[in-house]
């Protein structure tokens, strides 16, 4: 069976003063507080919420 690929996801900036839609994207890719990091699913989903919030987060494959 093949293994799912998988994006690590970082938040590097604060949410403060951020669109509500925006910090429900965050929420969405499973990240809580500054410097945490996630590993989230590569589907065209968490793909969309990543572009969403670019200049919030970094991305590794």
């Amino acid at each position: 069976m093949s293994e799912q690929k998988t994006i690590k996801v970082t938040l590097v900036k604060s949410l403060i003063g951020t669109k509500a839609a925006h910090r429900a994207c965050v929420r969405g890719l499973g990240l809580r507080r500054m410097n945490h990091t996630v590993e989230v699913l590569d589907t065209p989903e968490n793909r969309g919420m990543i572009t969403k919030v670019t200049y919030l987060v970094k991305c590794e494959a």
